[in-house]
């Protein structure tokens, strides 16, 4: 039993997902040392990882929280999560391929079966586009209807950010989100079927877009107290400095800095906010609750509670009524 158990990993531990985990933590690594030597003056290794890994960080209860979300989610979801998120956009655009194809009367790839190097990188910086104004968004619904916004919530109620803090997001918000990312990255994906079919095919799912857009984003180390910002690139990807202001209680912050990737989304719908240079910040929730969220029960129960009772408020209310906000309070 043991044995086919740990061969079942090993199967899962493929080079390629080794390489991408490598990459990640090294880009973690690299960001906390970068932080740190620019931050303070007498260095010592014992105080690079007191700076790294601060004990009111690890050991606070939110982070807890996180470790058992993260652990319980590992566990219980990525067989239903992972290949929704597959079957959304393929099914998108397995639709787009046929209607389009038959509207424009193309039957096989433009390009043919072999296209070179500059069509693959094309693809993937259209991919990347499209994958990240879809969740540009769905981010800024997510803050705008009320039903969203108590699923969101439980991303947002992490009160300090521990890398892991990138997976706080309920499991219903999760399919969701990819069950919208099948509608742009999906047409996106079908139309590119119709001009080089084996490009696609290859790097849809593999290195060039997913782990890439992880990269580039430090989705994990975003999701730290480490105050990177990326000079002038940050007029173009979203540095995590910037992405840490959208989790902070300041009101000023609401409802700022939506972007995954890019941040030109922000500056072309308003929704920007450039901090001040290693400007802290307190995050969490305002709301009168926000401690109920700091247990699996508050992270898997309560934001389908609250969401049925949105969804009961909503029904019940006069139709002269004025909608709900979502957002910060």
């Amino acid at each position: 039993m043991i044995n086919e158990f740990l061969a079942k990993v090993m199967d899962k531990l493929t080079v390629e997902n080794l390489a991408t985990a490598g990459l990640l933590l090294l880009t973690a690594l690299g960001s906390a040392l970068w932080a740190y030597w620019r931050t303070v003056e007498k260095k010592s290794f014992a105080d690079f990882f007191e700076f790294a890994l601060p004990k009111e960080v690890i050991l606070h209860p939110s982070a807890r929280a996180d470790a058992l979300f993260w652990i319980t989610k590992r566990l219980l979801m990525p067989f239903l999560l992972i290949p929704s998120g597959v079957i959304f956009v393929s099914a998108v655009a397995f639709a787009t391929n046929q209607g389009l194809g038959a509207l424009l009367d193309i039957h096989a790839p433009v390009l043919g079966d072999a296209p070179g190097p500059v069509v693959v990188i094309v693809f993937t910086i259209t991919m990347l586009l499209a994958y990240d104004i879809s969740y540009y968004l769905y981010h800024a619904a997510q803050h705008r209807f009320p039903v969203l916004w108590e699923l969101h919530k439980v991303h947002h109620s992490a009160e300090v950010m521990v890398g892991i803090t990138k997976d706080r997001v309920h499991p219903l918000d999760d399919l969701m989100n990819r069950m919208w990312d099948g509608v742009i990255p999906g047409i996106a994906f079908g139309i590119w079927t119709l001009v080089a079919l084996d490009p696609v095919e290859v790097t849809i799912f593999g290195i060039n877009v997913y782990v890439i857009r992880n990269i580039l984003m430090m989705d994990f180390v975003r999701h730290t107290h480490l105050k990177i910002s990326f000079g002038p690139l940050n007029n173009v990807v979203l540095c995590p400095h910037w992405h840490q202001l959208h989790h902070s209680v300041d009101p000023r912050h609401y409802d700022k800095n939506y972007g995954l990737l890019f941040s030109f989304w922000d500056r072309m719908f308003g929704t920007l906010y450039v901090p001040e240079p290693d400007e802290e910040f307190k995050f969490g929730l305002m709301d009168r609750d926000a401690h109920e969220y700091q247990s699996l029960f508050g992270l898997y129960i309560l934001p389908l509670k609250k969401m049925g009772r949105v969804i009961f408020r909503r029904f019940r209310r006069p139709r002269a009524e004025a909608p709900i906000k979502g957002g910060q309070p």
